[in-house]
């Protein structure tokens, strides 16, 4: 079959298209890929960057969506299926075999193209959100990268708790997409501190998403409610960034890691926490949060 492979991790131009053996499904879902997403830690696995390295050459690709070819008796699927899946490994393929209880049925009318975009995406920031940052109906959350596919997701769950959202992007396209998602407030990357103080008439935030890093992160402490959280996704400013410890001492501070991928690989069964599934009348499981 085709798929994209990686041959050599010396950056995103050694994914080059490739004939490879057809995944055995084995106990697994079989699935016919319709769109894959590309997503940062890809982007990074391609550099040897990330912190899972597989040898080269393999098929990179972690989140799909396509229509089922064959799954495991009792699993509430069948062939013909449409559904979102997280593959780790081997989505950027005409076929991928991803376990059980990582497929999930897409509801009518989500095409094959957002079903993509919602595993890595939507899970880590749920993830962060929900159970890292135990974030209540009316608190404040400011989120970096905002018009990025974290950053977005982030806007969007974030209200769907009731919470209100200041979003930082560093252009105006940016910001105007923060503002489609949701954001209740957008703000430019300079001065975003100083943005926030005054839009929460000098309180603060009481939770920041922060997938960026970089130099930003000093400002972002200045600009939290004392005993208040900032959630750590990533790092796609390139730089891992260092912490004063005072700076959290003074304040009360939590800094908060979120690493969605690394909790729920030895948990298997928390991806059904977060996306409780509703058996319908033909048995197939659906993405509950998504009805």
């Amino acid at each position: 079959m085709r798929a994209i492979r990686v041959e050599a991790t010396n950056g995103p131009e050694a994914a080059l298209p490739a004939e490879v053996p057809a995944p055995a499904p084995g106990d697994h879902v079989l699935v016919d890929v319709h769109a894959a997403g590309v997503s940062f830690p890809e982007l990074l696995m391609c550099s040897g960057q990330y912190q899972m390295r597989p040898d080269p050459p393999f098929v990179p690709g972690s989140e799909v969506a396509g229509t089922v070819v064959s799954a495991p008796p009792g699993s509430g699927l069948g062939a013909g299926d449409r559904v979102a899946a997280f593959s780790v490994y081997g989505g950027w393929a005409e076929r991928v075999a991803v376990p059980v209880h990582a497929v999930f049925a897409l509801p009518p009318g989500l095409s094959f193209t957002a079903g993509a975009a919602l595993p890595m995406n939507y899970l880590t920031g749920h993830f962060a959100l929900v159970r890292r940052a135990r974030l209540e109906k009316g608190e404040t959350v400011l989120v970096h990268g905002a018009a990025g596919g974290v950053g977005t997701a982030a806007i969007q769950i974030a209200r769907t708790y009731g919470a209100r959202v200041i979003a930082v992007a560093s252009s105006a396209a940016k910001r105007d997409l923060a503002r489609q998602a949701g954001a209740d407030h957008t703000v430019d990357v300079p001065g975003f501190a100083a943005a926030v103080r005054d839009l929460t008439r000098g309180t603060g935030a009481d939770v920041i998403v922060d997938p960026v890093g970089g130099d930003r992160v000093t400002d972002s402490l200045r600009c939290l409610r004392p005993e208040e959280r900032l959630l750590v996704v990533g790092f796609t400013g390139g730089e891992i960034p260092s912490v004063r410890l005072n700076r959290l001492l003074l304040n009360n501070i939590s800094v908060v890691g979120v690493a969605w991928g690394a909790y729920w690989m030895s948990r298997p069964a928390y991806l059904a926490e977060q996306l409780p599934i509703r058996h319908h009348g033909s048995g197939a499981r659906r993405l509950a949060f998504l009805e």
